[in-house]
């Protein structure tokens, strides 16, 4: 059994398609349909089943399945830590970052990291889907909102962040250092669509206390969210120290009174992921910067 029938047999449990996951592997889907063949020979069992026009995973297929990802897995974890000796620190690190942050926020650790590893390649991905992209080997870190426990995941906490009700300088409520929680019913937003994490935390705080907010206009991008609140189209609903970090003296924040919403921040990375000292050490800058910086 050679790793490249297990990493091919892994493209055609994704696929379930032969052809089509041939045209993914590159090679042709006789050659696959006879690889597969050859590993249910050595295994003794089928691994697949065609039900009508379907391809289906049979039990043990999904068994396999499984083992073949943690030894592909545990094979690619053993050519980093070789290439992490043989380079002397060099290679690449994939960061998955919430997009407000990464515009915003993380440029100093960024600097930081960069000045202590020059060698190090890091590339940032801007997603509202970090954690699935660390799930799936997508991103070899994560920076993310507190979720529910997942055994597949080392969750390492950063920092809880207060959202607070930002405003232009030439809003009614500019000179206003704290706002009742039933009064943020009563100002237009502009806010992030719904589904996105930062706006689905919000839209369920002011569900607890039975309003919606009043949405005006929504934008993907916070650059945009910020351009519109400057030009008093509304109000936003943001983290503290995100408008902080932004430096804008056009901006008004206002703290809500008594139970403000927060996110609860997390660095995350797959447990069965080799980390490179280099990795190690971006996990370490990240917590003494979200603490400290």
């Amino acid at each position: 059994m050679e790793i490249r029938q297990m990493e091919n047999f892994i493209v055609v449990c994704e696929e379930l398609h032969f052809t089509r996951a041939a045209d993914k592997i590159g090679i042709s889907q006789p050659t696959l349909s006879q690889q597969i063949r050859a590993l249910e020979d050595e295994l003794g069992v089928p691994l697949f089943d065609r039900v009508g026009k379907k391809t289906v995973l049979t039990q043990a297929g999904a068994l396999f399945l499984e083992h073949c990802i943690q030894m592909v897995r545990h094979l690619q974890n053993t050519k980093d830590a070789m290439a992490e000796l043989r380079n002397d620190q060099r290679g690449e690190l994939v960061i998955g970052v919430l997009p407000s942050d990464l515009d915003y926020r993380i440029t100093p650790l960024l600097v930081d990291f960069h000045a202590v590893f020059p060698k190090v390649k890091l590339k940032l991905v801007s997603s509202v889907y970090v954690l699935n992209q660390v799930l799936e080997n997508e991103a070899d870190i994560g920076i993310w909102l507190a979720s529910v426990p997942d055994e597949r995941l080392i969750r390492i906490p950063l920092c809880s962040e207060e959202y607070v009700l930002v405003v232009s300088g030439n809003h009614d409520w500019a000179d206003r250092d704290y706002i009742g929680i039933e009064e943020l019913r009563h100002i237009e937003t502009v806010m992030f669509p719904e589904g996105f994490t930062g706006r689905e935390l919000v839209d369920s705080y002011c569900r607890k206390y039975g309003f919606t907010l009043n949405t005006i206009m929504e934008t993907s991008s916070a650059t945009s969210v910020i351009s519109l609140v400057k030009a008093n189209i509304g109000g936003t609903v943001m983290p503290y120290p995100l408008i902080e970090a932004m430096n804008e003296p056009a901006l008004r924040c206002i703290r809500i009174k008594d139970d403000p919403p927060y996110r609860n921040l997390e660095i995350i990375h797959r447990a069965d992921r080799f980390l490179t000292q280099s990795a190690k050490a971006f996990i370490q800058k990240s917590i003494d910067y979200f603490n400290h910086g």
